[in-house]
């Protein structure tokens, strides 16, 4: 009889903001968005310097977090 009493399946512990995949996603694509208006701006020498850096950044960013659970 006692299998037929039914058992609770275990909470999924709640995650972080920074361990779940979609909302870091869009920050890593915003990051690379906003590295590419970084570079084509023709104004500003020094967001054109660190517009690589904000897209590598970005990139990095997006091959890392989509490795993340749901």
């Amino acid at each position: 009889m006692s299998h037929l009493i039914e058992t609770r399946t275990p909470a999924h512990p709640k995650r972080s903001f920074f361990l779940r995949r979609g909302p870091m996603e869009t920050i890593a694509t915003v990051l690379i968005g906003l590295g590419f208006l970084m570079l084509f701006q023709p104004f500003l020498l020094v967001l054109y310097t660190y517009s690589l850096v904000t897209l590598l950044a970005g990139t990095v960013m997006f091959i890392i977090v989509s490795k993340f659970p749901e």
